[in-house]
């Protein structure tokens, strides 16, 4: 879809895990596109792990500063009810009801953060080898954020009849693999609890759809991997790796008023690097 700037004006998104990647790349078009943002870190610098800012409150500045919206930065730990809790009710205090939720808080990052080698993705990352520590951190950081989240802003969009929820799933949790087992896990139960979630919603005309995003060139993915040179380019072919911006454009058409009738779907944004029923 085009770009039409203030199509999204009066509604209100938060985007969780924006503090960087492409998180942030989703709650600046959605501010691009009128909507008042609640962007959201762990912690209030967790903008700098991989340099993409100084402070949550910073890049909060620079995306208002930017699109002319409201952004309304909160940071806390997503796998937490209680501040889960507090967080929306931050949010509708200052920002109005949820109108939007993007879960995207997420990744193949261990206990030991992303300040360990391969920018924390968890050693011995197998389905049998990898650290029961490691195993609790990803499964929560990347499902029971997603649906925590989800309970804590559906109950008001089905009382209004009205909303979009969007996760951020991965095409790696629509296959097998050996390596990040049990981040392909998450994702594929991500994708799942999206499907319950819309068929309970849908009576209430609140839509609940899935990205899966193939391999996007952020910070932390250029930090976690050997990068192949050749995938690295802006277009002219879809054999290379995406970008931010295409994700994000995928979830504003989700959470726009254009999406009346699609719902409890993955689509996936990949480049067709996987060209198979789901």
């Amino acid at each position: 879809m085009g770009e039409e700037k203030g199509h999204l004006s009066g509604k209100v998104a938060w985007v969780t895990g924006s503090s960087r990647g492409i998180g942030r790349v989703i709650a600046t078009h959605l501010a691009d596109m009128g909507a008042a943002v609640a962007l959201h870190g762990t912690t209030a610098t967790s903008t700098q792990a991989f340099g993409e800012g100084n402070s949550l409150e910073e890049v909060a500045s620079d995306i208002a500063a930017q699109s002319g919206a409201r952004v309304l930065p909160v940071h806390g730990d997503l796998t937490d009810e209680g501040v889960v809790t507090h967080m929306v009710e931050t949010i509708r205090a200052e920002l109005g009801s949820i109108d939007i939720l993007v879960n995207c808080a997420g990744g193949d990052i261990g206990a030991a953060g992303t300040s360990a080698p391969m920018a924390g993705k968890p050693p011995q990352n197998d389905a049998v080898s990898i650290a029961l520590e490691d195993i609790r951190t990803v499964l929560d950081r990347n499902l029971m954020t997603c649906i925590l989240c989800s309970r804590a802003v559906a109950p008001e969009m089905m009382e209004r009849r009205a909303g979009h929820i969007v996760s951020i799933g991965s095409i790696a949790g629509l296959f097998g693999t050996e390596n990040s087992a049990i981040y392909a896990t998450a994702k594929a139960a991500v994708h799942e609890y999206t499907r319950c979630l819309a068929e309970m919603l849908r009576a209430h005309n609140v839509t609940a759809n899935v990205i899966a995003p193939g391999d996007i060139q952020t910070p932390r993915f250029l930090a976690s991997r050997v990068v192949d040179e050749d995938m690295q380019q802006d277009g002219g072919t879809l054999v290379r790796y995406g970008q931010s911006i295409e994700i994000a454009r995928a979830v504003e058409f989700l959470v726009s008023d254009k999406n009346t009738y699609i719902t409890g779907q993955v689509l996936r944004v990949d480049g067709g690097k996987q060209i198979w029923p789901s």
